[in-house]
C-alpha cells in the first residue's frame, strides 16, 4: 500500500488510483469475499489468492488492459477498483470499463471520485478518446456511478455479455475527451 502521494497515479480529496501489483492479493481478496453479497450477480471479482495473481497478472502483462485500484488516502485501504479493458490504439483509441466497490466503502462517493480520476488518467496520460462502460440494466448502483460521472446512455445490447451462466442484456454508457469540462 502507498504510503505517500507519490505512489499514485492520480489523487483527489479522498482517494487516489494505483495500479495492481501482486502483493495486493491479500488485502483484495479479503474486501472481495466480505462484499460477495454486494457484487452478485453482477460482478464476480477473484476471492482466493491465486486467483487473484491470475487476474491481476492479466492486467499487470496485457497491454490491452489497464488496472487501478481506488485507494483511500487517508489509510491506503483498497476502496475498490477499475479496469480498462479491451483497450484499441490507433483510429479508435477506446477502452471498454469495468469496476466494483468493496463494502466497507460503499455510498461514501470514493468510488466517483475514483472513477473520475480513471478518466481523466486515460484521456491524458494513455491518450484515449473514449470509455464505454457496457451495464445490466437492473444494476442501479453502475448506472448511477456512470451517470454521475458524465457518461451518456448510447444503446441496449440483448444478450451481451456471458455471466453467472447466461448471456446478460446491457446498456452502453460512453464518454469522450470531449465531455469532460475542462479544468
Amino acid at each position: 500500500m502507498p504510503e505517500n502521494a507519490s505512489a499514485y497515479l492520480a489523487e483527489g480529496p479522498r482517494v487516489g488510483i494505483r495500479h495492481f501489483t501482486y502483493e495486493d492479493g491479500a488485502e483484495f481478496t479479503a474486501r472481495a469475499r466480505e462484499s460477495k453479497a454486494l457484487h452478485q450477480p453482477w460482478l464476480f471479482p477473484p476471492r482466493s489468492v491465486d486467483a487473484y495473481a491470475a487476474y491481476a497478472g492479466r492486467l499487470i502483462e496485457d497491454r490491452t488492459k489497464a488496472g487501478f485500484l481506488v485507494c483511500e488516502r487517508d489509510n491506503g485501504a483498497i476502496a475498490g477498483f477499475i479496469n480498462i479493458n479491451n483497450i484499441v490504439e490507433g483510429g479508435f483509441l477506446c477502452g471498454a470499463l469495468g469496476y466494483g466497490a468493496f463494502a466497507h466503502a460503499t455510498g461514501r462517493g470514493l468510488m466517483a471520485e475514483g472513477l473520475g480520476l480513471v478518466v481523466r488518467y486515460a484521456f491524458g496520460a494513455m491518450g484515449l478518446h473514449r470509455l464505454e462502460i457496457n451495464v445490466q440494466p437492473r444494476n442501479a448502483a453502475s448506472i448511477a456511478l456512470a451517470r454521475r460521472c458524465g457518461f451518456r446512455l448510447e444503446g441496449f445490447s440483448p444478450d451481451f455479455i456471458y455471466l453467472d451462466g447466461a448471456w446478460r442484456d446491457h446498456e452502453r454508457w460512453a464518454i469522450t475527451s470531449e465531455m469532460l469540462p475542462s479544468s
